[in-house]
Order: structure tokens, then C-alpha cells, then sequence
């Protein structure tokens, strides 16, 4: 009887919060990740572990959050030259460099720059870049081609002109690049027609994905998470969600994501069950001191 007194006194008006314990709560990791002033992200890799990294089209810089904490610093400083669409694998972190026609390669522990390809004169526009298992395959939004470089070991970039299907117009064409389900094709979105194409790594043959008569209007950065292709919309502050056919011949558009923090997102990594997605901003006039952040969401 005694015992039950001493528990039921011990334990009287202590409260778990939800999702917590009795020693205290779990913060849950921030929604929103403040960017340093001026930064002018655009692309977002996420991994490994619970870091992500972001490039600035402004001066180059790469940022490294960590995603539990909002916290993070620049480990790669400016460049002069744009960091643009990214991805990381076994501890390197490819770049697309933009109007410089440069891919880049840094270590994600330290920020190192370990190789530099010149991928294509001027003019040219590097977008995006997507990794495939001994390759990475660079976008050109002015050029029909992609590049590929060796992901693991140092040698030269090979050019894989475009044909079939897509046709480059004015404006940005050839942007987010993603591999298909089955790992045998690429996926690429062009902006400024709304088109999804797969393309053949081999030949650099094109073919349209059947959207079931969806356009993808302003769309920009691309990810694959099994069959779910996750598809960005710019300027309409939107995330066309796709489910794909196992081979990427097809798709359909089964929702889109949407959140009044996006402000012209460009791209979208995964981490854990979260979306991240950074504010590019393009309708606000670029200062020193304009704010820019990383916005989660949950598909």
C-alpha cells in the first residue's frame, strides 16, 4: 500500500508531452533552414545521414545543413563561378556550374574541390546533374546534349548529343535529370515546353513520356524515389507528384504539393519522410542582404 502512495506521489502532475518523455521532448527537426544573406541557393543534395548541401547561383558557395538542427556553414567558398543542380555519392558532391560550362567535384566532409571538367564553351548553360552508377550525367539548358563524367575515378567528360523526340527552342530546354525505375534510361524535364523525355544513355535518343496529356509548365528540378517522380514547378510554387511506369514510358500525375512558405522553389531532395525544397526567389530583386531559406514539407 505504501509503494502504491509513494509512485502515485512521485508521479503526480507530471505530464509526457506528445511525442516526447517523461525526461523531456524530442524537438522534431525545423521546417525552415535560414540560408546566409545573399546566398541565392538553387540546387539541394541530400545525404548521407541528415545533411544537406546547396549551391549559390550568385558566387558558386557551397552551404552544408544539417537537417536535425537547421545549423549549418559554408564549406566551399565563392568561386565567381554559378553551383547549380547537385547530387551526392560515396562522399562526392557533383555540381552543374551554370553559364560556366563546368561540372565540379567536391568532398562532402571537407569542401574540397578534387576535379574540374570543362563539359562545354560558352554559350551553354550546365542545369542539373543526376548519377547513375558509374556515371554522372550533366543537363545542358542551351545545348542538345548531356555530358557524362566517371563518377568514382578521374577522366574526361564525354559529350551524348540529343536527338529524337525533344527539340530545343528559346529559353531554358534540357533542365532536371533523374534516372527511370528500372535504372536502364534517364529521365530529363524541359522547361520551357512542360516535357518529360527518357533518354537512352547509350545513344542520346529521345522519346516523350506519355503524360496522359499533363504539361510540367516551368518545370525545373526532378527526383526519383522508386516509381514517385517528384517534379517541380517553379514559378507556379507547385511539385508535380508522378507515378511511372516501371521502364519511364509513361506517367501520371496522381497530385500536386504546394505550401505558402514556397517563394519560386527549384529543385527537391528527400531526407527521411521530409521534401526540401530552397526558395530561389526570382522575383525578388538579389542583395547582400536578402534572406533566403530551405522549406520541408511532407508528400
Amino acid at each position: 500500500m505504501w509503494s502504491r502512495l509513494l509512485i502515485t506521489a512521485l508521479t503526480a502532475g507530471l505530464v509526457v508531452p506528445l511525442g516526447g518523455s517523461a525526461l523531456g521532448a524530442v524537438e522534431p527537426p525545423p521546417d525552415r533552414i535560414p540560408l546566409p544573406a545573399g546566398f541565392q541557393p538553387e540546387g539541394i543534395a541530400a545525404g548521407p545521414g541528415a545533411v544537406a548541401f546547396l549551391g549559390s547561383r550568385a558566387n558558386g558557395a557551397i552551404f552544408r545543413a544539417d537537417l536535425r538542427t537547421g545549423k549549418g556553414e559554408v564549406i566551399s567558398p565563392a568561386t565567381g563561378k554559378p553551383s547549380l543542380g547537385m547530387k551526392v555519392g560515396n562522399k562526392r558532391l557533383f555540381v552543374a556550374g551554370g553559364n560556366s560550362g563546368l561540372g565540379r567535384v567536391y568532398d562532402t566532409r571537407d569542401g574540397a574541390l578534387l576535379k574540374t571538367y570543362t563539359l562545354a564553351p560558352s554559350p551553354s548553360f550546365i542545369n542539373d546533374v543526376a548519377l547513375t552508377r558509374d556515371s554522372a550525367w550533366f543537363t545542358d539548358s542551351t545545348n542538345p546534349a548531356l555530358y557524362r563524367v566517371p563518377r568514382e575515378k578521374d577522366g574526361e567528360a564525354v559529350k551524348v548529343p540529343l536527338t529524337g523526340d525533344i527539340v530545343y527552342q528559346a529559353g531554358f530546354n534540357a533542365n532536371g535529370i533523374a534516372t527511370t525505375p528500372d535504372g536502364e534510361s534517364l529521365l530529363i524535364i524541359q522547361s520551357n515546353t512542360g516535357k518529360l523525355f527518357k533518354v537512352d544513355p547509350r545513344t542520346g535518343a529521345t522519346k516523350t513520356v506519355d503524360l496522359h496529356g499533363e504539361v510540367l509548365s516551368a518545370g525545373d528540378g526532378i527526383l526519383r524515389d522508386g516509381r514517385t517522380l517528384y517534379a517541380v514547378q517553379n514559378r507556379l510554387n507547385t511539385v508535380a507528384v508522378i507515378v511511372l511506369s516501371e521502364d519511364g514510358d509513361a506517367g501520371r500525375v496522381i497530385t500536386r504539393l504546394t505550401d505558402p512558405r514556397f517563394d519560386v522553389p527549384t529543385t527537391v531532395a528527400r531526407s527521411g519522410s521530409r521534401l526540401y525544397l530552397p526558395n530561389a526567389r526570382f522575383n525578388t530583386p538579389p542583395a547582400p542582404d536578402t534572406p533566403y531559406d530551405v522549406i520541408a514539407v511532407q508528400p
